[in-house]
């Protein structure tokens, strides 16, 4: 395991993240979206993005399959691997926060104790787990990339939900019910959640 070196300093920026926000006419906070894959995490996330800009807001979303192109292409699916998916993506969230963006990311994040870990790196508030609640028979039903059907059949191990663990969140600031509700509903229901919160303005 590598060692941090002793001679790193955090170097303080001239302008703060409160300086970007005013800039940006709004608070930077992550949106992290989470559950199996197939329940509409990315399509939920690009289509409350997409909401957000037209609001002038200042977005990103970072999606699993993209960030494993590049972030973490030299990750696989073990658990340890998974667990390290999810570290790079909390601290890139946070640097992107302190940018004054509203960062959304869209990952299975399967486990618990890892997007608890996430939240830490936040103030509170800061952090809005949504949850895409839909069923393992939904997901597989829709698979999109096939994957499902691999697992199923041995082709790919420690696939979610198959032979690998997802943990739902037990107390998520938002629950989308992605398996039954039509999109724009589940958009509705996080951006009402925003504004309720104080994030953005109604």
């Amino acid at each position: 395991m590598n060692q941090i070196s002793t001679n790193v300093v955090r170097e303080k920026s001239l302008i703060t993240r409160q300086d970007r926000e005013i800039l940006n006419g709004h608070k930077s906070f992550v949106l992290w979206f989470t559950g199996l894959s197939g329940s509409g995490k990315s399509t939920l996330a690009h289509a409350v993005e997409k909401k957000l800009h037209k609001r002038g807001c200042r977005t990103f979303v970072l999606d699993g399959d993209n960030v494993r192109h590049g972030l973490s292409s030299n990750l696989g699916f073990s658990e340890n691997d998974r667990k390290e998916n999810i570290r790079r993506i909390g601290e890139t969230a946070k640097l992107m926060i302190e940018a004054g963006i509203i960062t959304l990311t869209a990952f299975i994040s399967p486990y618990r104790a890892d997007r608890e870990l996430v939240r830490s790196l936040f103030h509170h508030g800061e952090f809005v787990e949504v949850y895409c609640n839909a069923s393992l028979e939904v997901c597989e039903g829709r698979d999109v990339k096939g994957l499902y059907k691999k697992a199923r059949a041995g082709e790919i191990k420690n696939y979610t939900g198959i032979d690998s663990p997802y943990e739902a969140p037990i107390n998520p600031e938002v629950i989308v019910a992605t398996g039954t509700d039509e999109l724009e509903l589940c958009v509705e229901q996080v951006l009402k959640t925003l504004v309720f919160k104080g994030l953005i303005s109604s």
